[in-house]
Formats: structure tokens, C-alpha cells, sequence
């Protein structure tokens, strides 16, 4: 399903986040023209991140080299902040490609910047298919935010 102005698909979370205005309402935390970086709606963790191109591709070997960098520069940066305000013991940070390979996105790939702690999984997810997370989306959009808003918009572009 596409949108009659554009070839992008018209569900696409990320597309609509790299667009959105205001950001809040994508739970969109930074982004520029090459990357951006927003709230997982359905979090494992509080903090868990997904961070993707602007550009809708499938596969990392479409991206430009311009996109690649922004992407791991900002996955750094994400993990730099969450590690300030969080102080987790760990991170699982991943991509899934295609649905068959657990992709909840599969025509737009993306990085999940997951924090973790010691005793962070229960019983709950595994019995009960549910996951607790202690933490409203709003409060943790609150508490990254001012830290994503200090990152300039052109620090990730690499003059060869």
C-alpha cells in the first residue's frame, strides 16, 4: 500500500516519523536527513530504541555510505545517552531483515538499541506473552529528549 504523493508505504513508522510534526506524537527522539532515532511503541526495556535511515530501504547494502554512518553514529550516540540516564548493566543492540527473520518492519530496516539489567526478564513475558515495562512511554520520551536535543543535526556528516 502506497500513499497517492509517493512510492513510500503509507504504514511505514519510520517514514512518517521522518516527517512527522511535532516528533512527540511519532515518539521521534532526533533525526536528520540521513538517520533518526525514536521510542520502540511495544518496549522489552525502558529506553529501548530503534534507529533507522530516513531513507525507506529494505537492506543495508541499498544505503548510501552517508547513511550507513549517520545510522551507527547514532546508534552510538543512543547508547552514549541511554547509559546516562539509565546506568544499564548491558545492551543487546540488532537488526532483524525480512519478516521471516522477526522483522515487525520489513521493508525498513532498523537498529534496536535495547538497555538491559541484571533480573530485567520474568516469568511474565514467558507465560503470559506479556511484558511488563515500569516506565510510561511519555515519562521516558521526557527524560531522553533534552539529550537528543543537544546533538547538532550535521554531526554525523564526514568530510572525505
Amino acid at each position: 500500500m502506497t500513499s497517492p504523493k509517493s512510492d513510500t508505504p503509507s504504514a511505514c513508522i519510520f517514514c512518517v516519523a521522518a516527517t512527522a510534526e511535532p516528533p512527540r506524537e511519532t515518539l521521534t527522539l532526533f533525526r536528520n536527513d540521513d538517520a533518526l532515532v525514536m521510542l520502540n511503541r511495544f518496549p522489552y526495556t525502558n529506553g529501548h530504541l530503534l534507529v533507522a535511515p530516513v531513507a525507506h530501504q529494505a537492506r543495508l547494502f541499498e544505503s548510501s555510505d552517508q547513511s550507513l554512518r549517520s545510522l551507527i553514529r547514532l546508534t552510538a550516540e543512543a547508547q552514549r545517552i541511554l547509559s546516562d540516564v539509565y546506568h544499564p548493566e548491558g545492551f543487546n543492540v540488532g537488526m532483524n531483515f525480512g519478516q521471516v527473520a522477526g522483522a515487525g518492519v520489513a521493508d525498513h530496516y532498523h537498529m534496536h538499541v535495547v538497555p538491559r539489567w541484571g533480573g530485567d526478564s520474568n516469568f511474565m513475558s514467558v507465560t503470559a506473552k506479556t511484558r511488563i515495562v515500569p516506565e510510561e512511554l511519555d515519562v521516558t520520551f521526557d527524560k531522553l529528549q533534552p539529550h537528543f536535543s543537544s546533538i547538532e543535526a550535521g554531526a554525523f556528516y564526514v568530510n572525505e
